[in-house]
């Protein structure tokens, strides 16, 4: 076994089988919840690398799971799997804490590739901070080490991707950042799949950073973003 836990909140009795089946094929260890309130009292209680989360769910709705989740403090990824296709669902998500979302129907090759990714991830050095390192671009400061954002005095609460993102955009002020760049660098350099979260997270990131905004984040067309200095 990788000893990698797995833990996956769907209440579609096909989808959670055929879930389970796919990842302890790939040797991954899975804990199946069907309900919201059973994955809050799991994910809370036990280390997950990973949590595969159904929005929609018969107690609780997937966003206040994650919410829930997140305030007791647990870092593991949560990828939303989610059958609305609407941006504000997407957004409502990761606002609560999650880390991706993919939308139903969905390939199992793509969502085996996103586990992959995902876990490759979390063990990677990117989540844990340098202790000598600190970025400052105007009223904007970050702390690697503490993994702290401060705007204007103010601390920002930002999720773990959307921090790792806004390191790589500090950490280049001023040069344009491929889409493809991002992605290896913020998610994982295999990536499978649409792109799309990373502009969800561009959105959130953009929100939370406040108007006006201590730097700007812009839009590159057909290429990537750039962080502009104030």
């Amino acid at each position: 076994m990788t000893g990698q836990r797995i833990l996956i909140v769907e209440d579609d009795p096909a989808i959670g089988r055929g879930l389970c089946t796919a990842l302890e094929g790939q040797s991954y260890e899975v804990t199946w919840c069907e309900r919201g309130l059973d994955a809050v009292t799991e994910a809370t209680h036990a280390p997950f690398e990973l949590v595969l989360l159904d929005l929609g769910l018969p107690d609780l709705d997937g966003v206040e799971v994650c919410r829930r989740v997140r305030g007791c403090g647990i870092r593991s990824t949560i990828v939303m799997l989610t059958a609305r296709a609407e941006e504000a669902d997407v957004v409502a998500g990761l606002d609560a804490g999650a880390d991706d979302y993919l939308t139903k129907p969905f390939r199992l090759a793509e969502l085996l590739a996103r586990v992959r990714a995902h876990v490759r991830r979390e063990q990677s050095p990117i989540r844990d901070g340098d202790p000598d390192a600190a970025l400052t671009v105007g009223p904007l400061t970050i702390d690697t080490d503490a993994r702290r954002v401060v705007v204007d005095g103010r601390e920002t609460d930002l999720r773990p991707k959307e921090f790792d993102l806004l390191v790589l955009l500090a950490g280049n002020v001023g040069r344009a950042l491929t889409r493809e760049r991002i992605m290896s660098e913020v998610w994982d350099e295999h990536w499978f799949g649409s792109t799309k979260t990373l502009d969800m997270h561009i959105s959130a990131l953009r929100r939370k950073l406040g108007d006006p905004a201590p730097a700007t984040i812009t839009t590159l067309r057909g290429v990537g973003y750039r962080l502009e200095a104030p």
